[in-house]
């Protein structure tokens, strides 16, 4: 059964359970949620697209407001089928690989917890990356106008099909979860070799929380084998012909697997928060370069109003022993092609969360994104004039209801 008729199904028993819910034939509950983000945003460089992170095919620039990387609707539809039994839909619109809004099922699964320290999952499921939040895409959940992108940036995959297993333990003066998951992804990404398909990707990982007292830990360990090639024929068929094999399977992304790692914790106790991760993402593939990123932030909150300073950072480290090519022509490309992934940025934020009525918060953020001359992969539309650095002022509003 594949992942597009399963999340179809389970919507489908979900709105089935409106109905009995609502008609008083069972014992089942059901509640309907909503969430949003208004937000706009502008860049101070002509030359290069800030964006949320690598799905987003557009970005903003030049001095332009634009609320098309931060603006997000979804509907949340959970049914409490049984005692142990629940299951739970969510449909989202948000900037897509094809420039477009069309609402998108991001969670489509059933949830069974006959204890309260054990649950399993199974259907659409969301990709758990994140610290105090099931989602990226919930603004009002997390204190700065977005997940940071120097961090998350690399991470487009929203959600998997597939399942996952979690289990709660006391552990000294705190508990300890661990969850497993495994699936497959059906997520696109656009880019300047266009667009790149990774549904039937297979997605697999581990993760640890510990909390205790205000201190929460976590630890996240995942990896995926991409099931296709991303554009790359153009320079591959050229190695081939040329002999060049070694080169050209080194471009190759279908059967390579990526690693990722992160460590992360959050202290949250009176007016003070504070929020600091780290990652290390591995590649078999040479079309990215293995990186690491973290970020710090540290909020205080003043009755209604929250400020808060950050600083986040992204580096690649160049692939070494490179195969060799012969023809000197040709080899200038494929070193061009491999130095393209590069990233080496760092971004300070200075911003405010105001909680000024219920389920509302406006918030305001300013970024100075400090890249390299030679970093454009974060980035989109990059031109050959850009210097690698860009301010970035957004205003969201966020709400639940």
């Amino acid at each position: 059964m594949n992942g597009k008729y399963l999340s179809t199904l389970l919507l489908a028993a979900i709105f089935t359970g409106v109905a009995n819910a609502e008609n008083g034939t069972g014992e089942s509950s059901f509640a309907l949620r909503g969430f949003g983000t208004v937000g706009l945003a502008r860049s101070s460089s002509d030359h290069a697209e800030f964006v949320r992170d690598l799905s987003q095919p557009v970005g903003i620039k030049g001095g332009q407001w634009s609320g098309r990387i931060d603006s997000i609707l979804g509907l949340q539809a959970n049914w409490q089928a049984t005692k142990d039994i629940e299951l739970v839909g969510q449909v989202v619109s948000r900037l897509h690989y094809d420039r477009s809004h069309n609402p998108e099922v991001m969670w489509a699964f059933a949830k069974w917890e006959p204890d309260p320290r054990v649950s399993l999952r199974a259907g659409r499921i969301g990709a758990d990356f994140m610290m105090l939040a099931d989602s990226r895409l919930v603004g009002y959940s997390y204190l700065t106008v977005r997940p940071s992108a120097d961090f998350f940036g690399p991470l487009f995959f929203s959600h998997f099909d597939g399942a996952d297993f979690s289990g709660t333990l006391p552990a000294g003066d705190g508990l300890i979860r661990g969850k497993l998951f495994a699936g497959k992804t059906e997520e696109k990404s656009a880019g300047t070799l266009g667009v790149w398909d990774t549904s039937g990707s297979r997605l697999s990982g581990l993760v640890i929380d510990y909390v205790t007292g205000p201190w929460h830990y976590r630890f996240n360990a995942s990896r995926i084998r991409f099931a296709a090639d991303m554009n790359t024929k153009m320079l591959t068929d050229f190695l081939y012909m040329d002999g060049d094999s070694a080169a050209a399977e080194s471009l190759r992304t279908e059967g390579k697997i990526s690693r990722f790692l992160s460590l992360g914790v959050v202290y949250d106790a009176g007016p003070l928060q504070l929020q600091g991760m780290l990652n290390r993402i591995r590649h078999e593939t040479l079309v990215f370069q293995d990186s690491y990123a973290g970020y710090l932030l540290a909020g205080y909150r003043l009755g209604a109003m929250t400020p808060y300073v950050g600083v986040s950072w992204w580096k690649s480290k160049k692939s070494t022993g490179l195969p060799p090519v012969a023809d000197p022509d040709l080899n200038g490309m494929y070193q061009s092609f491999i130095a393209g992934a590069k990233v080496d940025r760092v971004t300070y934020s200075l911003g405010a969360r105001w909680d000024f009525a219920l389920n509302t918060a406006l918030k305001f953020q300013w970024d100075a994104v400090r890249s390299s001359r030679d970093t454009g992969f974060s980035f989109a539309n990059v031109s050959p004039a850009w210097n690698g650095k860009t301010d970035v002022l957004t205003i969201t509003l966020d709400f639940v209801f």
